[in-house]
């Protein structure tokens, strides 16, 4: 006899040993259907797992990121079987299932064209309704090797495997089986709604050293509905892109001449300039001293700060009078050097310093995205540096900046707190004490978290902020690092109280993180429309005829005095053109000018959002700006 504890507490008692899934039938009928993965112990497993002594026991489904994964990864399957049987000739890499969906990595002799999809989603279809058990296999090395003797990339995969264990674990629906540790569905038939997405070019392992190979991107839920709701997301996704209004919009490009390099353009550095000048508004009134650091320093450098050990792939490199430098991929060892030029007493700390320090980092070219993921950024970054008992207050105030920035755009956000890698620095005692201050500043503030194992930085765990978009997208900006190491690595020191020498703690923290990245995060969130006070223009002035020029001018200075951003479109065009221009230059307000207003000195309004405001006069327009301006307004 053995227990098994499940998760609402409740125990059931059983004879003879039996898999998670007939566990889940013993719940209920509607529970097994609804089953993806089990977690046994805190290990995730697959619903075949034998369960045969006490234990805890969670069955997951598409509810949970663990069994959406199951899930989405059979799916990925059953499109590999399907290219199987459409293309014999093809040889299979690897397919895996990722937020939001899946993908296949496929080496063919030509791309796959949209035609192509359609017929490998009429095959998936058909593989579906014949709703194959997926059955998992172990063999050996040397099995395995035989197995799939016509596969290069699964040898490769087997090949690192070797000594890892003595059996490789396998799937097999019908004819087609895969290389994999699982979990995955009880079968086929479970997929009930699916569609492949795009065809792109993706280089083996991520490597450009490597084949292109043919990926197919798809996605699959449960329910039609659910289906459907993602597809309309994804369509609004579309429109909103950042690379796309960015360039409608006349904010930055990329150019084949710096890959992954932007240029940024008079109306993105208005943008961007805001953003930095509210940044640095808010720092000042929380104390904080700001510093800039050279852009290149000595591999010395980063070699004693750990960051070559770590890192040393992501940065770039040039030769100075024979001496390596590199240049900085963050900013960290900067403020260190910073720190170490004078020295410094208990009663200075907190000392919080501020940068907005421009950064490189090597990213491959299959990972660069428009402004989301870029080889060089603006990261406002913080460094704060502080005794033992300084912690919590300064985690908290640092959380309370953030929040307040976030507001103002109308982001809500969820904290994820991200513990010790396997790659980290420091003795874990030192990790466990900050990790537990980490988590008491939150409860003190009463926030909500989540724990991220073994994701924090390689000094130090973390507090990351994942901002919630106007589409329900989450992407992750802000972060508060808590570093016991390189205070060590570098030997800082203060004076203490007692008058004897310490060693400071360091708190890094960022808020937008990349300013670059946070800029597509918000043409994306207001798809482009942005509200009055970041808006590049924030006035375009119609005039109906070219006689209304003169006084649309005076009417430009008057509001350029009122620090409003206001520009005239005097082209011969019919005023009905240009207001539909200016709806998709996406312009706050429009004034229109004719006989009347110029007689009247009252100004006809019109809004992007609200349409016609009617007319008003000079002042009031002025004073309703200057409100809409100064408080932000979203």
């Amino acid at each position: 006899m053995f227990i098994i504890t499940l998760k609402d507490g409740v125990q059931k008692e059983f004879a003879e040993p039996l898999s998670a899934y007939d566990v889940a039938k013993s719940i209920g009928a509607g529970l097994a259907k609804a089953a993806c993965a089990t977690k046994v112990n805190g290990e995730v497993c697959d619903l075949r797992t034998m369960i045969k002594a006490d234990c805890t026991l969670d069955i997951l489904t598409f509810d949970t990121p663990e069994g959406r994964w199951s899930f989405r990864h059979t799916a990925a399957h059953i499109l590999a079987q399907a290219v199987k049987r459409l293309y014999p000739g093809v040889k299979f890499a690897i397919g895996p299932a990722i937020d939001d969906g899946f993908y296949y990595d496929f080496d063919v002799e030509k791309p796959f064209t949209p035609e192509d999809l359609e017929k490998i989603e009429a095959e998936m279809k058909k593989i579906i309704k014949e709703d194959t058990e997926l059955e998992q296999f172990e063999l050996t090395f040397e099995e395995a090797l035989n197995l799939f003797k016509d596969e290069p990339y699964k040898i490769e995969l087997i090949e690192e495997l070797r000594g890892k264990g003595e059996g490789i674990s396998f799937y097999k629906q019908t004819e087609f089986t895969d290389l994999c540790a699982g979990p995955h569905l009880m079968s086929t038939g479970a997929v009930k709604a699916f569609k492949l997405l795009t065809s792109t070019g993706a280089y083996w392992r991520g490597s450009e050293k490597n084949k292109m190979l043919c990926r197919i991107y798809g996605t699959a839920f449960p329910k039609a509905s659910l289906l459907e709701e993602h597809l309309a997301r994804i369509e609004e996704a579309r429109k909103r892109d950042h690379r796309k209004l960015g360039k409608e919009l006349g904010l930055f490009m990329l150019t084949d001449e710096g890959i992954g390099f932007p240029f940024f353009f008079p109306n993105g550095m208005i943008i961007k300039n805001l953003l930095i000048d509210y940044w640095r508004e808010l720092h000042i009134e929380a104390g904080y001293h700001e510093i800039s650091t050279p852009v290149m320093l000595t591999r010395d450098l980063w070699e004693r700060s750990g960051h070559w050990e770590h890192y040393s792939e992501n940065i770039y490199t040039s030769e100075i009078d024979d001496k390596c430098y590199a240049i900085k991929p963050m900013n960290c060892p900067g403020g260190i050097l910073y720190y170490m030029a004078n020295p410094h007493s208990y009663k200075e700390f907190p000392l919080r310093v501020g940068e907005l320090g421009h950064v490189h980092r090597h990213e491959k070219s299959g990972a660069l995205h428009g402004l989301m993921r870029v080889r060089c950024f603006t990261q406002d970054d913080a460094h704060i540096f502080m005794t033992k008992e300084q912690i919590k207050d300064e985690i908290k105030d640092v959380a309370s900046l953030i929040d307040k920035i976030y507001s103002v755009f109308g982001f809500n956000y969820r904290i994820e707190l991200s513990t010790m890698p396997e790659d980290h620095m420091g003795s874990e005692e030192d990790w466990k004490i900050a990790i537990e201050a980490l988590e008491n500043a939150l409860k003190e503030i009463g926030c909500e978290y989540f724990i991220n194992e073994g994701d924090g930085a390689f000094y130090g765990p973390k507090i990351d902020f994942h901002l919630e978009d106007s589409i329900g997208r989450t992407w992750q900006c802000g972060t508060i690092q808590l570093d016991f190491q390189l205070p060590e690595r570098f030997e800082l020191e203060y004076t203490g109280a007692d008058g004897a020498k310490h060693r400071p703690i360091m708190i890094h923290r960022a808020i937008y993180g990349s300013i670059e990245r946070f800029i597509a995060i918000l043409i994306e969130h207001f798809a482009g429309a942005f509200p009055l006070w970041l808006a590049p223009e924030q006035v375009r002035i119609l005039p109906i005829a070219d006689r209304h020029n003169e006084f649309c001018e005076s009417l430009v200075k008057t509001l350029k005095f009122h620090s409003v951003r206001a520009d005239i479109d005097s082209r011969s065009e019919k005023v009905g053109f240009k207001i539909r221009e200016a709806q998709l230059q996406k312009i706050p307000y429009m004034l229109i000018i004719g006989d009347n207003e110029v007689e009247s000195e009252q100004i006809s309004v019109r809004s992007r959002k609200e349409g016609d405001l009617g007319a008003m006069s000079v002042s009031a327009f002025c004073e309703k700006l200057s409100l809409e301006i100064t408080g932000k307004v979203i």
